[in-house]
């Protein structure tokens, strides 16, 4: 199906009466104590049909996602979200950060010339899929709703750049940010991600801060990678049928880290010894995720340690709900979750913050969620 007749049908759907998309959907899904989003359940249905009629196939059996696809799949988020949330969308511009492929700055048209937050962001994509076309939407969306500027960098893919190149990628973006914060108008420089990019966000902050450097002041982290090899839990009682599938996480892994090199160490953060080094983080999980568990237990080794951890577990959504922001309320209310409380860490770093007139508002209100 073409992107631009899924986008016009999702749109459609969503506006269904609640009866109507039941039956679109199937029977209601209840699975360790949490019932699917009715909207999530439907669209899963009619994306899995589109790709493939009468079969639900495993992205280990598809082709590599390609420039053309993120792309189209970028404009029905991007499309229908700049509608649903009702937000002046701020453009992206290219900027040269040495040593890494690309980057893009997001800046709302009300930051012209003042001091706000940046968040350094990298995009998901298992470490071998997605770009800065594919992160697009949720930087656009966490620029305008945070108030602050977002850099969204490229970052070297597998398996043609396995292990350590992503991370090494990571490191030199957020350094460069940290370096050139004044030229960035940065008052506090966040760093965040989505799935695999949420690992690169975490673990870049914690390689600057155990080698005695500056790093970020707050991570975002959605639905982050952080245990890389492992079985059990939830990434066997959500293993098929909910997007991302246990076999394709381990297909990323493998495609990731080179054979023979420890599966753990790369992507985990919960056998570190010094946790304590790490900025405060907000870590979200979702229900229905094969990653829930390692995001939850790292929360959990996060606030052992001493790190103000704010952690968030949107019971009802999938791993990469923020692809579903513009249609799904729930994923809407999850995004709009995670810009403020980008706000409010940013907030509580002590730093400058933006000279938006509209601060004190939306401060409340991620105190308040938070």
């Amino acid at each position: 199906m073409k992107f631009p007749i899924l986008r016009r049908v999702l749109r459609a759907l969503v506006g269904l009466p609640r009866p109507a998309k039941r039956a679109l959907a199937g029977r209601r899904v209840r699975r360790d104590g949490q019932v699917l989003d009715l909207d999530v359940q439907m669209i899963l249905r009619l994306l899995a049909l589109a790709a493939a009629p009468g079969e639900d196939p495993p992205l280990t059996d598809q082709r590599r996602l390609t420039d053309e696809a993120a792309s189209g799949l970028a404009e029905v988020t991007r499309g229908v979200a700049s509608r649903a949330m009702s937000i002046p969308v701020p453009v992206g511009v290219t900027r040269e950060v040495p040593g890494v492929l690309d980057a893009r700055l997001y800046e709302p048209d009300d930051l012209a010339g003042a001091t706000s937050g940046l968040l350094v962001f990298f995009h998901g994509g298992g470490f071998a899929l997605g770009s800065v076309v594919s992160g697009d939407p949720l930087c656009r969306a966490l620029a305008q709703q945070a108030g602050v500027r977002v850099l969204s960098v490229e970052y070297r893919l597998a398996p043609e750049h396995p292990f350590p190149a992503g991370l090494a990628d990571a490191v030199v973006a957020l350094r460069y940010a940290l370096d050139h914060r004044e030229e960035f108008r940065a008052g506090a420089v966040a760093v965040g991600g989505d799935s695999a990019g949420a690992n690169l966000a975490l673990t870049s902050a914690h390689q600057l801060a155990r080698r005695g450097e500056t790093t970020a002041e707050f991570v975002l982290a959605l639905y982050p990678v952080t245990d890389a090899g492992r079985s059990g839990g939830s990434r066997e009682l959500f293993a098929d049928g909910f997007g991302l599938r246990t076999v394709d996480v381990e297909w990323f892994e493998g495609l990731y880290l080179p054979e023979g090199l420890d599966p753990i160490r790369p992507t985990a953060l919960l056998d570190a010894d010094d946790l304590g080094v790490m900025p405060p983080a907000y870590v979200a999980t979702a229900g229905f995720d094969p990653l829930r568990d390692e995001g939850e237990e790292l929360v959990a080794a996060l606030r052992a340690a001493g790190v103000p951890t704010v952690a968030r577990r949107f019971p009802g959504l999938v791993h990469g709900y923020a692809g579903f922001a513009g249609l799904v309320p729930a994923a809407r209310d999850a995004v709009l979750d995670a810009a403020s409380a980008l706000r409010a860490g940013i907030a509580l770093t002590g730093r400058p913050e933006t000279e938006r007139g509209d601060l004190m508002a939306h401060d409340g209100v991620a105190a308040d969620r938070a």
